[in-house]
Parts: C-alpha cells; structure tokens; sequence
C-alpha cells in the first residue's frame, strides 16, 4: 500500500506528514456548485475548533492547503490566549470571490460543515462576508459572524480593530512610558474593514499616518476624513510601506510580511497589527529582536473577532466583548514581561504561555465527563 500523496511546487509528500500535528483536515469537493475548499482541525483540546472562512484564487491546491494549515494552527493559540472555550480550525475556499461566489456555493460548504458534528464553527474572513454564510446557515447551525438579524452579534472588525488599538497601546508604553496613541506615526499596511477602522482611530487621535492599499477608494476615503480632521495622511507604494520612518508598523492585510527581505527595511520601533500569522518563519521574530524591534504577537493583538464570534453563542451582548477585548492590553504587557525575564522572543513568550494554558485545561478538562450539553450548545 502506499501512503497518501500529492505532486505540488516541492515534489511529492505523504499527507501525514504535511499535517503532522492537527486533528483533522477535510477535503470539501462539490462538482456541481464549483466548491473546492479545505476544513482544518488543528486542536478540539479547549473545546470545538472556531476559525474563518476566507475565499482566494491560490495559485495551487498546495497553497491553499499550507495556508489553512498555518491559519488553524494560529487559531488554536488565538482561543488559548483570548481564554475562550474553543480550539483552533481554519477553512479556504478556492475561487476569486469576485466572481465565483453563489448562494448554492455556500449551501453546499455548510453541508460540509455540518458533516463535522459540531466539531467546527466558521464565519467571515478575508474574501468572505456574513451575507455569504446567510446561505450556508440554511444547512448548519455551526455559522458565526452574522448580521444581528440573522441572530449573529454583526461586525466582527470592530472589536478586532479596537484590539489592535489596546495592542498597540500596550506597545507604546512598554517603549515610550505612556499608552497615548498621539504624537506618534504609524505605517499601516492595508485599509480593509480593519484596517481602516484603526486608521480612522488613530487620525481621531491625531497620530500621523504613512498608508498603503491596493484599493485607491479605502484610500480616498481615508484622505477625505483626514482632511475634514485638519489632517492629511501619507500614501506610499505597497513595497514603500516597509522603510517609512514611522513609529509602528501596523500590518493589517496578508500574513507573511515580515521576512528576510522587509526586516533589512524596517525603520520603525515596533510591529502591531491585525493580519495573521506576520512573521513568514518563527525566526524572524528573534531578528525583529535583534534589530531592537519589538513585536505584539499577532493572534493576541487581532483575538477582538475572536472575542466576539465566540461570546456570539451565549447570545450576543457587544458591551461584554468590548470589555473582554479590553484583556488583550494586559495579556500583551504580561507577554512583554516575561519575554523579558526568561530572555525569550515575545512569540516565544506567547507561545509558551499558550501551551501551558491548554495543557493546564486540557489535564483539568480530562477530569471531567459533561452530564450536559457545553455552553457553545446552548444556542438554538
């Protein structure tokens, strides 16, 4: 017998090994919608695995599978770190959301979904809209994100924006003594539904801005509020972005940004922004590190959707989000200081205190059999 493989741009490699350390990953085919998506599992250790579903035309299926791999990954620190009771998973559609998106489409990725018993929950992410899970509700109950007239708790970008504004908080006391957001100039990468959000706080506030964006329109937008402010706002070109003399990068599109070729760039004094999984390899954190740069761990700067997404299930209720949004302020000084103390990277420091935390309720949780349904359930 031979294991399960695949061809792609690295040659052929058992499947297993690819996966290696998640529990599950589904291969979602439906011929007759044009649906090719991937469902990670990564860990159910804190309880049913929760992520987004984002839609891109990946290059390849190889692509698409490393990037759900990285994503769900992510999420299993991101729910340990925000202390809800959820595991970490991730789905990928294939396809260009500009054009091959149908209500039948996203009927038929629910039927995937509610294959998985209650295993996982998804809703909105890049790509992705909550009118687009209206459809796949129709086949699952396992659907976050959604408009507040569909029973959802609505726009999850704005408790993720004001996150990364704790986040960034954090870091600007932890270098400069105080936590105001003013008097300081900020580089940020992307001005979609979250990054705009943090660049219109930041305006309030009267930071300077250095902005990015595929989309002239978000910029535009941008510029006008700037100007209404008595303000104006800097545009650069998208590889320009990396070598600005600004205070703080903050990262809010695509993962990966920071590698071996943009931190040679980087003027700045620290990195804190809401796009996942930022560092394109763990070692760049050490040469963030190195270069006296210092990085907020990005799952716990971006967790505030998380947050909300996972409250959604005990009903939605926004004043209790934003108060347990307001923890990723304390949890990223707390990170800080002990990436300090034990001479560690703060990803390192993140990461350890993540793997301890799910170990500690996965021994306690072990303990215990539920008589009744888990609090997720309660939702009808």
């Amino acid at each position: 017998m031979k294991a399960l493989s695949y061809t792609g741009g690295i040659g052929t490699m058992d499947i297993f090994t690819q996966i290696s350390g998640h529990e599950q990953v589904v291969f979602c085919n439906d011929e007759q919608t044009g649906l090719r998506a991937i469902i990670a599992i990564h860990s159910t250790k804190l309880g049913p695995a929760l992520g987004g579903c984002r839609m891109r035309p990946y290059e390849s299926t190889e692509a698409a599978l490393e990037d759900v791999l990285r994503l769900s990954k992510g999420m299993t620190y991101k729910c340990a770190a925000a202390d809800v009771d959820f595991g970490g998973g991730k789905a990928v559609i294939i396809g260009d959301p500009m054009k091959d998106k149908t209500p039948e489409l996203f009927r038929a990725f629910g039927q995937f979904v509610e294959s998985l018993n209650g295993r996982f929950y998804t809703g909105t992410d890049m790509g992705t809209t909550p009118e687009d899970f209206v459809h796949a509700m129709k086949e699952t109950n396992c659907i976050v994100g959604v408009d507040q007239a569909y029973g959802g708790s609505g726009d999850s970008s704005i408790p993720t924006a004001q996150g990364v504004l704790y986040g960034i908080q954090a870091t600007n006391y932890v270098i400069w003594g105080t936590n105001n957001l003013s008097g300081k100039s900020y580089a940020i990468q992307g001005l979609g539904k979250v990054g705009f959000k943090v660049a219109e706080h930041l305006l309030k506030e009267g930071a300077d801005l250095y902005v990015t964006d595929i989309n002239e329109e978000a910029i535009n937008r941008l510029a006008e509020q700037a100007k209404a402010m008595g303000s104006a706002i800097k545009t650069v070109a998208a590889n320009e972005i990396y070598s600005v003399p600004a205070d703080v990068f903050v990262p809010c599109a695509l993962g990966g940004v920071i590698n071996d070729d943009t931190i040679p760039l980087f003027k700045c004094h620290a990195v804190a922004g809401s796009a996942n999984n930022q560092l394109a390899e763990i070692r760049h954190g050490k040469l963030l590190q190195e270069k006296g740069i210092l990085y907020a761990p990005d799952y716990i700067v971006n967790a505030g959707g998380l947050i909300q997404v996972a409250d959604e299930l005990y009903t939605p209720n926004p004043e209790r989000v934003l108060q347990k949004t307001k923890a990723i302020y304390d949890c990223l000084l707390d990170v800080y200081k002990r990436a300090e103390q034990d001479g560690l990277t703060t990803v390192e420091a993140a990461n350890h205190f993540c793997e301890a935390r799910i170990e500690a309720r996965s021994r306690r949780n072990s303990f215990f059999t539920h008589a009744k349904p888990p609090k997720w359930a309660i939702r009808s």
